[in-house]
């Protein structure tokens, strides 16, 4: 055989190089007939191009790493240096892109979720290229149960991209300023998969959050009197405490689904009590928005 496998920890070796990394796919793309899959799946790539070109990214454009059309999606790495460029203005581009597409189709909306990593990944145009950890986290990220629940909650007719920001991008892009994107226009959330083991720290951005998204919090369906009257200990760490807490400009989430701006109808969560102070939000664990969401003219239901 001519491919040898490296034994781990047996030798040290050269860090591969770092690589960021871009990764969309489609909302709802198995519930499409069969007809429509081949044009969805090349349509994507296209928008995500006429996106970069609009942002001006024409160099990210033309030096793509490995990319991969991935049937509901894209992914791709990329020069790291490009980051803060992607971040903003290239999601927020890409959404206004998807709605203008959305409001003059006539075949079905094109709603993506995105997320954005870093990390070493083999790069020598060769067998294997792009492939490692950080690879597999970028799309354990686009899966995880917070980015699929926000988007499933917002208004089609209004937010057409959610995107998930790993921590290690938001930390050395967002929180260093190196971006145009403020780090008050993300919301920290758990980024699990459901049947994975998953589990990191991750920050949403949704570029145009419909008015079902930008509400403070979502009282539960069922809230004791007790609980509603109850005191909050001041001794628990609130981001441990049932329910949920918000100190300062800071929400923490414990149970059940934080979302920001005004309700619609409908929509409910299962969990704890909810009090708000501040602005920005966190979330701690539990993502479960359910319920009817009704945009538009009667009987556009979602």
């Amino acid at each position: 055989m001519s491919t040898v496998v490296p034994a781990p920890y047996a030798e040290s070796r050269p860090l591969p190089p770092y690589r960021a990394l871009f990764a969309v796919d489609a909302k709802d793309f198995t519930g499409l007939p069969a007809v429509q899959h081949g044009p969805v799946s090349q349509l994507i790539p296209e928008l995500v191009d006429q996106a970069l070109e609009r942002a001006e990214l024409h160099e990210l454009r033309e030096s793509k790493r490995f990319p991969a059309n991935t049937g509901d999606g894209v992914v791709f790495g990329f020069d790291p240096a490009l980051l803060p460029f992607v971040l903003w203005p290239f999601l927020g581009v890409l959404d206004d892109i998807l709605g203008a597409y959305n409001r003059q189709c006539v075949g079905p909306r094109i709603r993506l979720r995105a997320s954005l990593h870093v990390g070493p990944l083999p790069d020598a145009d060769r067998p294997g290229d792009g492939n490692g950890t950080a690879r597999n986290d970028t799309h354990r990220l686009l899966d995880s149960r917070p980015v699929k629940a926000i988007l499933a909650a917002a208004s089609e007719q209004v937010t057409h991209l959610a995107a998930v920001i790993s921590q290690r991008v938001y930390e050395d892009v967002v929180l260093g300023a190196y971006t145009g994107l403020h780090p008050d226009r993300c919301v920290e959330v758990p980024a699990t998969v459901e049947g994975k083991n998953f589990s990191q720290r991750a920050w949403l951005y949704v570029p145009s959050p419909s008015g079902n998204l930008v509400q403070a919090g979502v009282q539960p369906r069922e809230e004791s009197a007790a609980q509603a009257a109850a005191p909050a200990d001041p001794e628990q760490d609130p981001v441990t405490r049932p329910g949920t807490h918000y100190s300062g400009n800071t929400q923490h989430v414990g149970e059940g689904a934080a979302v920001m701006g005004s309700v619609g109808r409908d929509i409910t969560y299962t969990g704890g009590s909810t009090s708000y102070h501040g602005t920005n939000q966190h979330w701690g664990g539990g993502d479960n928005v359910a319920g009817d969401k009704r945009v538009g003219e009667a009987g556009d239901r979602r």
